[in-house]
Order: structure tokens, then sequence, then C-alpha cells
């Protein structure tokens, strides 16, 4: 039996789809805090936590490393789980992605840097289209940035520093 579901795209936009349009992409995203601040990925005119989908032959541990290494250049240890919620979404960003549809598990993991400097050398074609150098933002002042996600990303940051190791 074919259901509708609710799907947003990156403006928050909602529309309703057939559920046979679905495809399953699990995503991976980690939080990095050090001295008060978070380190975000710049997308657009905005923010979002460094991260994506995960290959159909990775562990979420090899994928998240793998995904913030693209994103920022920082080698990381993932140390726990903070966040899980599912996102139905068009990823509308490019023309490759224009008819797709996700159902996304998302996880927030907070992440500990072991290595490397912050760069923008291993963005995949896609991300070199709207990414740009990561950076690290103050928490006092995530409330105030717009990010690129459906998640409470300010709660979910919160969170990871109340759990900090």
């Amino acid at each position: 039996m074919m259901k509708k579901i609710i799907c947003h795209d990156l403006q928050n936009n909602e529309f309703e789809i057939d559920s046979d349009k679905l495809s399953f992409r699990p995503s991976v995203y980690g939080i990095l805090i050090e001295e008060d601040k978070v380190l975000l990925s710049k997308q657009w005119d905005g923010y979002d936590m460094p991260g994506g989908g995960m290959e159909i032959y990775e562990t979420l541990e090899d994928a998240l490393k793998r995904e913030f290494f693209e994103e920022t250049g920082l080698i990381v240890e993932v140390l726990q789980i903070i966040h899980c919620e599912t996102s139905f979404f068009n990823p509308n960003y490019s023309t490759k992605h224009k008819e797709e549809f996700w159902n996304c598990p998302l996880m927030y993991f907070l992440v500990k840097k072991i290595g490397g400097e912050i760069s923008k050398d291993n963005f995949d074609e896609d991300e070199k289209n709207y990414a740009d150098l990561a950076e690290w933002i103050e928490l006092e002042k995530v409330s105030q940035i717009k990010f690129f996600n459906s998640v409470d990303s300010v709660a979910i940051i919160k969170k990871a520093f109340d759990r900090g190791l």
C-alpha cells in the first residue's frame, strides 16, 4: 500500500510525495566542541554540522570519520551518540538531486579532534558548489545563525556540550 509522506527541502518548504519515491539514506554528523566553540560546515549563507550520507559498505564510525574529514580536513575520534531522528528530504540543491527523495535517519555524535587542519581540499563535486571552509562558532552565538537542516541544531549542540567529556 502506497502511503503519502510529507517531505521538506533546504528552504524547509513542505510537500507531499508518494512513499514509493523514497530511497533510504542514513546520515551521520559530528559535533566538535573546543573552548566554548563548535566547528560548523559553512554552506551557502548558513551552516550545518559536518557530516552526510553513509555509503552502503560503511559502518557508522567509518562514515562519520570520512564525512567529517571531507568537510573540515580534520581527523576525529567518535565518542558518543547525542541525538537521532528521521527526516524525509528532497536534496534539490543540485540538478543531480532534483527528483530524489530520501528517508534519512539522522544520527549526531560527539567527536574529538585527533589530527588534521581545517581545509576544503577534500570537498566532493557537489560540495565545491555550495560549501566553504568550516568555521568555529562561539556557543553563545549558535542560536543567532542560519542552519540548513531540519533538526533543532541549537538543542543538539547544547546537548552535546552538556554531555561533553
